[in-house]
């Protein structure tokens, strides 16, 4: 049975300025829901207090996953339940190699912390197996295995960045995915393999939210909803239609209509 994502009346505060001021969002696996917006309008907002960002001050409302309400959970409880974020500016972590934070991200997400002394048969055979789903991605991408052996982050341009987010997606097969502007600082070749990965990954087993001020990407990932977001509400919903008219008209004329 399909899981759902349920964003009821959320709230939030950031320095005790109100930014979420009652958001109302339903996902369910298999979907992608398209949130776009100006500057300032809450969307990264969201994002981080989905994922319990501790700076994010939670003033009211829920999130329920499957019925289980995620604002109780700390960030790491989050991702056990399979949600995943998809940085807008991914963190450098010099001196950990990809592997290794593929590997321990793995064992901690799925409880299967490498048991009885190095080499033996049930820890290789384990790392054998995660080894393949790493392989598996990085063809998606088409990057070759020496990507793992480097720090994460670590002098990757813009592109190779959201590939690697991309890359821990594959891996990590989390429930939902929220997409915080992934478009941001790509070219047109790197957006278009970062959107080639994600295309390959849909399915019915992962609902998705992908966040992003422009039209450019859905071009790319193709939404089965699109919601506007101003003043920190969805104000508007409907198909990629209404992309289509934000990326004509701009956002004025729903600012005007919602006052």
């Amino acid at each position: 049975m399909a899981s759902t994502l349920e964003i009821r009346d959320l709230r939030c505060n950031v320095e005790d300025k109100e930014i979420l001021k009652g958001v109302n969002l339903t996902v369910r696996q298999g979907e992608v829901h398209a949130i776009m917006g100006p500057n300032g309008s809450g969307k990264s907002t969201l994002a981080y207090t989905l994922m319990g960002h501790p700076r994010y001050e939670v003033t009211g409302g829920e999130v329920l996953l499957d019925g289980e309400n995620l604002l109780e959970l700390p960030p790491d409880e989050r991702a056990k339940r399979g949600l995943f974020l998809a940085f807008q500016y991914p963190q450098e972590v010099p001196g950990v190699s990809v592997a290794n934070f593929l590997r321990t991200a793995v064992n901690a997400l799925r409880g299967e912390e490498p048991t009885g002394p190095a080499g033996s048969g049930k820890n290789l055979a384990a790392l054998t197996a995660l080894q393949k789903e790493i392989e598996a991605a990085l063809e998606q991408l088409r990057w070759d295995s020496s990507f793992t052996r480097r720090y994460l982050n670590e002098g990757f341009s813009g592109g190779e960045k959201k590939k690697g987010e991309m890359l821990q997606m594959a891996v990590l097969k989390p429930k939902f995915a929220i997409m915080d502007e992934t478009d941001s600082g790509l070219d047109i070749d790197a957006l278009k393999d970062v959107a080639r990965v994600f295309n390959n990954l849909r399915g019915p087993e992962l609902g998705a939210i992908v966040i992003t001020h422009y039209q450019r990407i859905l071009k790319y990932i193709e939404p089965d909803f699109v919601h506007i977001m101003v003043d920190g509400r969805i104000v508007r919903s409907g198909g990629r239609e209404l992309a289509e008219e934000v990326e004509a008209k701009g956002y004025d004329w729903i600012k005007a209509q919602v006052g």
